[in-house]
């Protein structure tokens, strides 16, 4: 199990990013959250097989359809042992 925190910028806002982020990671069994900044980024958590986190990190690279990404930082962390995918407050 391995766990990458990402943090996106661009016009990631108001684009359903969280959403469809959220659903992704469902598909993928990735756990973890996404929440928007107040600095108008979007910042996400993911744990799980790493096969599956490395396909989230990818996707942040363009997100959904009308996202502009302008660039994305990636974190290693360790693990939390995190159950499901949540959409939280924006921060």
């Amino acid at each position: 199990m391995i766990r990458r925190r990402a943090v996106v910028s661009g016009y990631v806002q108001g684009v359903y990013f969280r959403e469809t982020c959220r659903q992704r990671a469902n598909v993928l069994a990735v756990a973890g959250w996404v929440r928007n900044r107040s600095d108008r980024t979007v910042e996400m958590v993911f744990e799980g097989e790493s096969a599956a986190v490395e396909r989230m990190v990818e996707w942040t690279r363009h997100g959904p359809e009308d996202a502009h990404i302008t660039g994305v930082e990636i974190f290693e962390e360790e693990p939390e042992g995190l159950v499901g995918f949540a959409v939280l407050p924006t921060r």
